[in-house]
């Protein structure tokens, strides 16, 4: 049995020690597969210390998360984008938008948004989507930019059917986190009429942990009840919902 979290922030812990018990019990629970969201170009530092200590389970990202686009944005892209030269980078993200922080930056996020499909576009990599009260804006520019290079994930899915059925038909998985075991999130309901061969797996550690550790720091080896949650929803054995999600994940970021 082999888990794969397709977003994963574990670089956040800066304790050496701490971040080796962390990967141990991802290991212990055969989460075996992190990959690392960038967000800033400060975490560039701290995943690419990760992938060198953990090569084969771990895989780094660039982006930038769409919290972080302000008005120098184009310069912090481009310092981005050079740190990707002689780097390998199985995805670009997590690049998005986001209208609950900070609706004022709404046109810059788009032009953030669209420069980072263009990078995904032309490195024939997938995007890695953030979309928080912003579904509308996001697809918007998605149909825009749709054609056969793009594909991604949709990173924390919590939407309803509708929105679920939209991401599918663009090309995109739906990423699942802990949100699904969370008993009023009606997450649940939508997955059931989603097929499997459509999500992956993640926990977005450190937040959004999972029942039984819902309020407490995430971390990727939560992953288990995640995919628990899932095999109750799916009627199958966790086994098949690892490897369903884990093949999922390797037609994505093709590794």
């Amino acid at each position: 049995m082999l888990f794969t979290d397709t977003h994963t922030h574990l670089y956040y812990e800066t304790d050496v020690d701490k971040l080796d018990e962390l990967m141990q019990r991802c290991f212990d629970n055969k989460v075996e597969r992190l990959f690392l969201p960038n967000v800033d170009v400060e975490s560039i530092a701290k995943i690419d210390g990760m992938v060198k200590k953990y090569p084969k389970n771990c895989f780094a990202m660039a982006g930038l998360h769409p919290c972080d686009v302000k008005g120098n944005y184009e310069e912090v892209l481009d310092e981005i984008c050079q740190s990707m030269v002689d780097r390998d980078i199985y995805a670009i993200g997590e690049i998005g938008i986001d209208l609950y922080w900070d609706k004022s930056t709404l046109a810059f996020q788009q032009a953030a948004f669209r420069e980072q499909i263009k990078w995904a576009k032309d490195l024939d990599l997938p995007i890695v989507i953030h979309c928080r009260e912003a579904f509308n804006e996001i697809f918007e520019i998605l149909e825009s930019e749709r054609d056969s290079h793009l594909r991604g994930i949709l990173h924390c899915f919590t939407g309803n059917l509708e929105q679920a059925n939209k991401a599918i038909e663009l090309g995109f998985y739906l990423g699942i986190g802990g949100v699904v075991t969370y008993k009023k999130a009606g997450l649940d309901e939508v997955l059931k009429q989603v097929p499997l061969a459509n999500l992956v797996l993640e926990t977005d550690s450190p937040y959004l942990a999972p029942v039984p550790y819902r309020g407490k720091p995430n971390e990727s080896s939560y992953l288990v009840h995640i995919a628990q949650k899932l095999s109750e929803i799916y009627e199958t054995s966790i086994e098949e919902i690892a490897a369903v999600t884990t093949a999922n994940s390797i037609s994505i970021f093709k590794i």
